[in-house]
């Protein structure tokens, strides 16, 4: 399927944010373009809201001079503001000068006419509303009204809708995003729980029951509807994963899933097939829907099979019979035929994929997938890493190219030879790889940052001890986890970043994908109806394997099975949660 981008994401990726709803304005009133027989603009300039450090703002052109065929707005800041992220014009900074040209679907302009385009910025101190502006290069006269008191979170306001058939460059941008009901219900009922409990979190499809929901749970209709009512008339995102892969999760016992490894039929006629036509509804054509497809799936075929020590048999299973790849492949092209899906494949985490001989396999077999089963590139929207898992966004007290008394950082136990200390610069990275291979240029990672704040009082304040690499690194480092390869129910772990769309260079957004306080597995076996096995990785007694260097699993106990609400783990990480509640 082809998209059109409305804006390139490479004239942004040095300046990205979040956005808002209501605030300062300030109506400009002028001359328009030279030659015009009768010359006249008015520009609106409205902070819709502020936070902290950073801003939201809507501008509206109106042309009252004769018309024109394109439009360019210029403004001066007079303070320390930036541009951070845009939409519906394209908009660069220089020093404090910035430009915001139309596009080709908005720039012609009759008397009249008007055209509307938004931005998020960051600022410190004063954040004063430009005294000037000018339109296609004449000026234009200024009046202006002071923000509103600024709110603790940023809200977010909706771009123009985009001309039928194209795709947003990023679907986060200006738009809100689901706020799954029954999530926010149980986390609104736990002590201090009303602190998180309005942010967005992924929708698992984890079953085929999923679908069509019960009695007691919603089925992905449902979902839908309630999203179409949190819409309104602005942009919505609504996060669904898609994960119910033939014999999946190959290697972690705790979320192996309904179907048996030779059940890709089932898999492709009583699992895709109806996400798809129920997505397809054009009653949901406005909402913009993201897809988080096979989440802990292709990485295995690389880590988890013969040749290496972590292999494991049921592995070598999915790699000999090929189900992981054929139904990745025609998840992609059943959904990415859909023109208002963003599909987002799991690409792993640093702590998995991040050496040498994982990192390019990987991608390659990213690559594999995408174009298996009829499928192509173009129905990739982007890659999510760290879904579901624990290592930190950033750290930073060391860095991948320090070394302590000429010994690098590379060598030490923790970071074990990666090439990667962190999901952010390993997300850029993967990103990168992945645009080589033939990706799209303006591919788009997510960072699932709902369980790697690390804070509390354990987080670092400053780098380690130099008395040698492994002292500097622990002592320093955010990531509190035993080791790098435990992920199930952590102790120590808490609330991460919260849910914003472009926060740095290539990532549209950081997401909730999984949702605090959902059990990765239980802590001993436990009989269910869903499928889900019993994994030594969730018991706190567990002294470990080859994936985890034989290291206590570091699990909380008293788990109950994946998927199902761990109130000491909700309670675990809002206690820790960085940046605090």
């Amino acid at each position: 399927m082809n998209r059109t981008r409305r804006t390139s994401r490479t004239a942004l990726l040095a300046a990205l944010g979040l956005v808002t709803a209501t605030g300062a304005t300030a109506t400009v009133l002028g001359a328009a373009t030279a030659g015009a027989a009768a010359p006249g603009c008015k520009v609106d300039y409205r902070i819709t809201n502020q936070w902290n450090t950073g801003f939201g703002a809507d501008v509206t052109v109106t042309n009252t001079g004769d018309p024109v065929a394109s439009w360019t707005v210029e403004w001066a800041y007079a303070g320390n503001q930036q541009v951070t992220q845009g939409w519906n014009a394209t908009i660069t900074q220089s020093g404090t000068a910035v430009t915001a040209k139309s596009l080709s679907y908005n720039g012609t302009l009759t008397n009249g006419g008007s055209a509307s385009f938004g931005f998020n910025g960051s600022y410190s101190g004063t954040n004063a509303v430009p005294a000037t502006f000018k339109l296609n290069g004449v000026t234009c006269n200024t009046t202006t009204t002071p923000p509103t008191d600024p709110p603790t979170t940023p809200p977010t306001t909706p771009p123009i809708t985009p001309p039928a058939g194209s795709k947003a460059d990023n679907p986060y941008a200006g738009a809100k995003v689901y706020v799954n009901p029954e999530w926010s219900a149980k986390a609104a009922a736990e002590p201090g729980g009303t602190k998180v409990a309005n942010q967005p979190t992924g929708v698992w499809l984890d079953r085929i029951a999923a679908i069509n929901g019960s009695a007691t749970s919603m089925g992905l209709r449902a979902h839908l509807d309630e999203a179409l009512k949190q819409k309104g008339s602005g942009e919505l995102v609504v996060q669904l994963v898609v994960y119910n892969l033939p014999g999946r999760d190959c290697a972690a016992l705790a979320s192996n899933g309904e179907l048996g490894p030779t059940e890709i039929g089932r898999y492709k006629t009583e699992y895709i097939d109806p996400i798809a036509a129920i997505l397809a509804d054009p009653k949901y054509a406005g909402l913009r829907i993201v897809t988080t497809v096979e989440i802990d799936s292709l990485p295995n075929l690389v880590t988890n099979v013969s040749g290496r020590p972590t292999a494991t048999a049921n592995c070598d299973v999915m790699k000999a019979n090929g189900n992981y790849v054929t139904g990745v492949g025609y998840a992609l092209r059943k959904l990415g035929s859909i023109a208002n899906v963003y599909n987002y494949v799991d690409a792993g985490h640093h702590g998995w994929l991040g050496w040498d001989d994982n990192f390019g396999a990987s991608a390659e077999l990213f690559k594999q997938a995408a174009t298996a089963e009829g499928s192509t590139v173009a129905n990739v929207h982007g890659f999510i890493v760290n879904t579901a898992n624990y290592s930190a966004l950033k750290e930073d007290h060391f860095g991948i190219g320090d070394s302590v008394n000429g010994v690098s950082v590379r060598q030490s136990k923790w970071v074990d030879w990666n090439r990667y200390t962190d999901e952010l610069s390993y997300a850029q990275a993967m990103r990168a790889k992945l645009v080589s291979l033939g990706f799209d240029a303006d591919l788009g990672m997510l960072i699932d940052t709902s369980r790697n704040g690390w804070g509390g009082t354990a987080r670092p304040t400053a780098p380690g001890a130099t008395t040698n690499v492994d002292t500097y690194v622990n002592g320093g480092r955010y990531d509190r986890r035993i080791h790098l390869g435990n992920w199930c129910n952590q102790a120590g772990a808490g609330l991460g970043e919260r849910p914003q769309a472009a926060p740095a260079a290539g990532i549209d957004a950081y997401v909730w994908m999984k949702p605090p306080g959902e059990s990765d597995g239980a802590s001993k076996e436990i009989p269910n109806d869903e499928g889900k096995g019993f994994d030594r990785m969730c018991d706190p007694t567990y002294t470990g394997n080859a994936r985890n260097g034989n290291s206590m699993s570091g699990a909380l106990p008293d788990a109950p099975v994946s998927g199902h609400w761990f109130s000491a783990q909700f309670q675990e990480l809002l206690k820790n949660a960085h940046p605090a509640l």
